[in-house]
């Protein structure tokens, strides 16, 4: 088996980020070459690695939707000695596995607060093998930041310390200097990747999710309030007022319950699945939700959080509407009455324009990252 190489991934609220490497990370071990996933987020249940192995590092996660504080599993304050504890963990790791390259998830796009983690890293991986090769992999589109001249600073960083950047997106659909100012001083980096996808192979017409109003927001940390919105809509719909609504409320807090048109659930494995069976999908704008959204061709509503000055997702429900892929609901905070009406506008969609939408990104970079372990 050729390898191994080690992905550092950390994600802060919800798991997006963790599932698109892991959804990379499993690609690439499918294809013969060993891979490990270094993740620093909190644990997730349901995550399919594959044959790809999960290392999990002392946990950090975000302690508020803005991303002020950094607290751990138990919810204290990040201290420096957690920041010591991982650093040491990974420089064994690198050792341990010799690994020939090393991909950072997000930074030096974002992660600011684990820069120092990510130098220690590749420092202890450059002096354990002197050609180890670095890749940045990063998503369509980055939050905007409060101060440009942060700009200049991942720009900096990216020159300094990677070999290539993958960028898990089409250059057609969301050109990547829409959000990153210094894109052109790093085209010789870039390569597109496509969107990462995780397809059913074959999906049966019956089952949970036919013909319903299938409700969604990612993990669900940050979704109560459209969860709240939509579960007093259905009077307000003209189309769905007597179609069932399912609502996958994750970690929102919502208990879960069942009734004859609404059933409230946690989230499921399934979701793919239950996106092409529903008759509308109502959800936020992340980049997973989005790309699965994308690849079962559902109706849908799209309601981008928009809280703490998140700006990425307003940014890709801008490009669905652009393309008629999805009514976009631009409320502050969604309301019932806004629930329906946009519900309602769905179910008039026709298909979008996706011609030029690539949604086989895990194996295009798996491809990618093959590559550069042969020729760096």
């Amino acid at each position: 088996m050729k390898g191994p190489v080690l992905f550092w991934v950390q994600h802060l609220l919800g798991s997006g980020h963790l599932r698109r490497v892991a959804r990379i990370a499993t690609a690439l071990a499918e294809s013969g070459t060993a891979s490990v996933i270094a993740s620093g987020g909190m644990p997730v249940a349901t995550l399919d690695t594959g044959r790809a192995r999960l290392v999990q590092l002392p946990a950090i996660r975000a302690g508020d939707e803005g991303f002020s504080t950094l607290v751990d599993d138990a919810g204290r304050r990040v201290d420096e000695a957690c920041f010591d504890e991982r650093r040491r963990r990974l420089e064994d790791l690198v050792r341990q596995l010799d690994a020939r390259l090393v991909v950072t998830e997000t930074w030096p796009f974002g992660r600011r607060k684990f820069t120092p983690e990510v130098l220690a890293l590749i420092a202890a991986a450059r002096r354990n093998r002197p050609g180890t090769v670095v890749v940045s992999s990063v998503r369509d589109i980055l939050q905007r930041p409060s101060r440009p001249e942060r700009h200049d600073a991942m720009r900096d960083l990216a020159l300094q310390h990677c070999n290539h950047v993958m960028v898990h997106g089409v250059e057609s659909f969301v050109p990547f200097e829409e959000t990153f100012l210094h894109a052109g001083a790093l085209k010789h980096l870039l390569h597109y990747t496509g969107y990462v996808a995780d397809m059913p192979k074959a999906v049966s017409d019956r089952g949970p999710g036919r013909d319903e109003v299938v409700v969604s927001a990612g993990g669900g940390a940050v979704g109560r309030g459209l969860f709240e919105a939509a579960m007093a809509a259905p009077p307000y719909s003209k189309r769905a007022c007597r179609s069932r609504w399912r609502l996958l409320v994750g970690d929102s807090g919502i208990a879960p319950c069942e009734g004859q048109r609404m059933v409230i659930e946690s989230n499921r494995s399934d979701f793919p699945e239950l996106l092409r069976r529903c008759a509308v999908s109502v959800s936020q704008g992340g980049y997973n939700t989005v790309v699965e959204l994308l690849g079962a061709r559902a109706r849908a509503v799209v309601a981008p959080w928009s809280g703490a000055g998140e700006t990425e997702q307003q940014e890709r429900a801008k490009h669905l509407q652009r393309r008629r892929l999805a009514v976009v609901l631009d409320e502050a905070a969604p309301t019932p009455r806004g629930v329906a009406r946009a519900v309602d506008e769905a179910f008039d969609l026709e298909p979008g324009d996706m011609a030029d939408i690539s949604l086989d990104g895990a194996r295009e970079s798996a491809r990618l990252l093959d590559e550069w372990l042969r020729h760096g």
